[in-house]
C-alpha cells in the first residue's frame, strides 16, 4: 500500500520476491492478453498469483505485472491501462485513493469505495474477500496473561507498564498511535522502539519489546500463536482486499468477474495467514503457495 497510510504489512513484505515488471511502453492496450498486477508486499503477490492462475486456468491469456510498488503506482497503471485489475484494500482505498474518513464497517466501506471507483475512475469492485487485514497490535500470550490485557482498552491502561515496538510510521500517523491515544486515551507507553518491518516481530520474541504493530493477515500471529488485541472501540478501518478491475476489461472478458468471485469467499484471516506465512517464514515462492492452495480447493 502506498507510503502515505500505514498498509498491512507482514514480514518480509518490503523484500522484492518477484522481479518487478517494467511498465514502460506498456500504457493503454499495448500488452497482449489480460495484464494482472499487485503491490509490493507479500500478501499482494499471492493474490496476483491466485489471480492470474485462476484466469489462466478460465482460458485467458495472462501477463503478470506484479510487485510494481505502493498504491499510488499500482492504482495509476490501472488507471493508464498498462494493467486490467490488482488487488486492493477497502480501507486504502477509502483515506489513500478518496481522501475520506475511516469506515470501521466492512460493508459500509466497501459499498462506498464501490460506488466512488465506478463513478470517478470507471473501475469495478469484485466480490471482497471475507479477511480482515486491518491494523493491529499484538503480543504473546505470556504478555497478555501477565498483565490481563486482551482489549485495546485494556492495553491504554497497562500501557506505563509496557514498550511497544513500532515502525517509524505509527508514531506520527492519525491512524497511528496520536489516534490511539485520542481514541482511548492512555497508550503512553513506558517506551517505544522503532524497527524496520521484518524485524519488530523478532523483537517481540526476544523480549526487547512486549507489544508491535501488527496487521490482520499477518502470517507469524498463527505461527507464533501471538494474541491480537481486541479493537473494542473500532477505532481502524476494515481493510477488506478485492479485485479492481477496468470497466473496459470486464466488458471485453466478463468471465473475470465469475473466476474470481469464487476464490474470494475462501480467503479468510485465518487462510491469509497461512499463505502469507509459507512465503515468509517457510519460504516459498508466492506462486507456488497459490498453485497449492487452488489445487487443494479444486479450483485449478
Amino acid at each position: 500500500m502506498a507510503p502515505s497510510v500505514l498498509a498491512p504489512v507482514t514480514r518480509g513484505r518490503a523484500l522484492a520476491l518477484v522481479a518487478a515488471a517494467p511498465l514502460a511502453g506498456c500504457a493503454g492496450s499495448a500488452h497482449s492478453g489480460l495484464a494482472i498486477g499487485s503491490k509490493n508486499f507479500t500478501e499482494e503477490l499471492i493474490l496476483g498469483e491466485l489471480y492470474a492462475q485462476l484466469l489462466e486456468k478460465h482460458g485467458l491469456s495472462v501477463t503478470r505485472k506484479l510487485n510494481l510498488g505502493g498504491t499510488q503506482v499500482a492504482m495509476e497503471a490501472l488507471q493508464r491501462g498498462d494493467i486490467d485489475l490488482y488487488p486492493e484494500y477497502t480501507g486504502t482505498a477509502l483515506i489513500t485513493i478518496l481522501k475520506q474518513a475511516p469506515i470501521a464497517d466492512g460493508a459500509e466501506a466497501y459499498d462506498t469505495v464501490k460506488r466512488a471507483y465506478a463513478e470517478r475512475f470507471n473501475l469495478v469492485w469484485l466480490t471482497p474477500a471475507p479477511a480482515n487485514n486491518t491494523q493491529a497490535l499484538a503480543t504473546t500470550q505470556a504478555v497478555s496473561q501477565r498483565y490481563q490485557v486482551r482489549t485495546l482498552s485494556e492495553l491504554s491502561r497497562a500501557a506505563p507498564q509496557l514498550r511497544l515496538g513500532a515502525i517509524p510510521e505509527f508514531t506520527k500517523r492519525e491512524d497511528g498511535l496520536p489516534g490511539l491515544q485520542r481514541a482511548y486515551g492512555g497508550f503512553q507507553f513506558k517506551d517505544v522502539k522503532l524497527f524496520d518491518i521484518g524485524l519488530k516481530y523478532e523483537a517481540l520474541h526476544s523480549g526487547n519489546v512486549d507489544v508491535v504493530v501488527a496487521f490482520g493477515t499477518d502470517g507469524q500471529i498463527a505461527a507464533d500463536k501471538l494474541l491480537v488485541f481486541v479493537d473494542d472501540k473500532r477505532f481502524w478501518p476494515a481493510y477488506h482486499v478485492a479485485p479492481v478491475v477496468r470497466k473496459a476489461t470486464l466488458a471485453k472478458f466478463p468471465e473475470i468477474a465469475p473466476a474470481l468471485d469464487g476464490v474470494q469467499p475462501l480467503l479468510s484471516d485465518e487462510v491469509m495467514r497461512n499463505l502469507n506465512e509459507q512465503v515468509d517464514g517457510e519460504t516459498k515462492e508466492p506462486a507456488d503457495v497459490a498453485r497449492a492452495f487452488l489445487k487443494a480447493h479444486g479450483l485449478v
